[in-house]
C-alpha cells in the first residue's frame, strides 16, 4: 500500500461487519500524503519504544546548536574543566543512599550517552526540572579523566517540548 498513513486507511477499509458486508462501498482510496521521517520516528516509537530510522536528536540537531549544546560525540574531545553545555534525552535517573543526595543522570543523543552529576543543592532548586524532563539541556563544567568523563551541571534546562509527540521513558531510582 505504499507508506504508513496509506497502510493505515487501507487497513481501516478491510474489515467490515458481517451486517455490512455486501452493502456497496462508494468511498474512494484517499490521497493521503507519505509522513515525514519525524512522524515515522514518532510512529515507529508508538508501535514499538524504537526506531531503526535516524535518533530523534539527529533532527533536533540543528536547534541544539543554535542553543551550542554539544554532542556526546563532541563531549569526548573537550578539555577537562570547560564550561559547556549538552542536551539529550533521560534514560536514567539514580540517587543511591551512600551518594548524600547526588543525583546521576544518563542522557542519550545520536551520538551516544552523556553522564550527569547533580550535587544535592542542584536537585533542591531544580527538583521539578531534574525529575519530570524528558529531554534535558545541562549546563555545567566537564569532568574527565582519560575516557571516562561526566558533566557537572550548574543549570538545567526542560526541553521536553522540542520532543513533540515522541514517549520516551526514563528508568528512575524508587
Amino acid at each position: 500500500a505504499g507508506h504508513r498513513r496509506a497502510q493505515l486507511w487501507q487497513a481501516l477499509r478491510e474489515p467490515r461487519a458481517p451486517l455490512l458486508h455486501d452493502a456497496p462501498r462508494r468511498e474512494s482510496a484517499a490521497a493521503l500524503g507519505a509522513p515525514d521521517e519525524g512522524e515515522d520516528i514518532v510512529f515507529d516509537h508508538a508501535a514499538t519504544g524504537l526506531s531503526l530510522r535516524r535518533h530523534p536528536l539527529a533532527l533536533l540537531r540543528p536547534l541544539l546548536r543554535a542553543r551550542r549544546c554539544l554532542s556526546a560525540a563532541e563531549l569526548q574531545q573537550q578539555p577537562d574543566g570547560r564550561l559547556l553545555r549538552v542536551c539529550g534525552i533521560v534514560t536514567l535517573r539514580q540517587q543511591p543512599e551512600t551518594a548524600r543526595g547526588t543525583t546521576f543522570v544518563s542522557l542519550e543523543d545520536e551520538t551516544g550517552v552523556v553522564q550527569v552529576i547533580c550535587w544535592k543543592g542542584l536537585r533542591e532548586r531544580q527538583r521539578s526540572v531534574l525529575l519530570q524532563a524528558r529531554l534535558l539541556a545541562v549546563s555545567g563544567r566537564w569532568q574527565c579523566d582519560g575516557a571516562v568523563g561526566s558533566v557537572i551541571a550548574g543549570h538545567l534546562l526542560d526541553l521536553t517540548p522540542l520532543l513533540g509527540r515522541l514517549r520516551t521513558q526514563a528508568r528512575n531510582f524508587h
